[in-house]
């Protein structure tokens, strides 16, 4: 999916930090949603990449793209019928038609449907499928954001908050270095989005600051510093209603001239944009 994440990569970070970048005109704008619309295969889903066979992912990546351009698909219809053949009854979701269901799948197909206002009774059940399967974090995780992402609370965010708090260090936040700051951003946004009080918060807020590597971003270990990862921690900097050193961070995140971005589905909320272009890479 790196060619066409690469035109989601013009929107989350920006927005969490309130960084500014040139403004794009109208023809941008169109442009992007064109190619954009173009990903969608004949079967109604979108693929990574021209040529390539449709997944879900790819299609909740299409959707959210076409959201912030305020562009639709070309075959809408289409679009939601393949979004419901990947659920599997009685089950959740699969990557594509026919597949096996797997718990963060199931979660996306969730923000699929949110974006394409179809999430029905059948699909919301699939709470029950996260509360049955949901058991490393990374799964409960995305379990929650897929319920947040339809506006379902579940039975299961009491047991999923102990399993989350089990993670909590002597000194406050969660994990262990060197991914430390990064778990303890995913783990304050999956409190936050249950609508849970976060303990702490000062140690959590304090843990995700001093992960800010000297590039201005962060990683999930103790790798090179990426997008993917300094998006998971701004995303609980923002929710906790704080900010990092934006300016490392700019200089990060523009150092080739492009800025990540991404929109989730879920609870309402306003984002403001100021001076963004969007180019449509080769």
């Amino acid at each position: 999916m790196r060619r066409f994440g690469r035109v989601v990569a013009v929107l989350a970070l920006t927005a969490l930090a309130a960084i500014h970048v040139r403004a794009q005109s109208a023809a941008d704008i169109a442009r992007t949603a064109a190619y954009a619309a173009a990903q969608q295969n004949a079967d109604g889903g979108f693929a990574a990449s021209p040529g390539q066979p449709s997944t879900l992912g790819a299609t909740n990546t299409g959707l959210r793209v076409l959201d912030y351009v305020g562009g639709s698909p070309l075959d809408e219809p289409g679009c939601i019928r393949f979004v419901n053949s990947c659920k599997v009854p009685g089950s959740g979701f699969a990557h594509r038609p026919g597949g096996r269901p797997d718990v963060i799948t199931t979660a996306v197909g969730l923000m699929a449907a949110a974006e394409l206002k179809i999430a029905d009774k059948a699909m919301i059940d699939d709470d029950a499928y996260f509360g049955a399967n949901a058991r490393a974090f990374e799964d409960v995780r995305m379990s929650i954001a897929g319920l947040e992402a339809v506006g379902v609370r579940s039975a299961d965010f009491a047991r999923w908050a102990e399993q989350l708090e089990a993670l909590r260090t002597p000194d406050g936040s969660f994990g262990q270095h060197p991914g430390k700051a990064f778990v303890t951003g995913g783990v304050a946004a999956a409190i936050l989005r249950m609508g849970m009080n976060l303990e702490k918060r000062d140690a959590v807020i304090a843990t995700i600051k001093a992960g800010q590597r000297p590039d201005g971003a962060w990683s999930k270990d103790d790798g090179p510093s990426d997008l993917s990862s300094s998006y998971r921690v701004m995303r609980a900097l923002y929710m906790l209603k704080e900010k990092p050193d934006v300016e490392r961070l700019t200089g990060y995140i523009g150092r080739d001239g492009l800025i990540a971005v991404q929109i989730h589905a879920g609870s309402p909320m306003e984002v403001q944009f100021k001076d963004i272009q969007i180019r449509v890479l080769p």
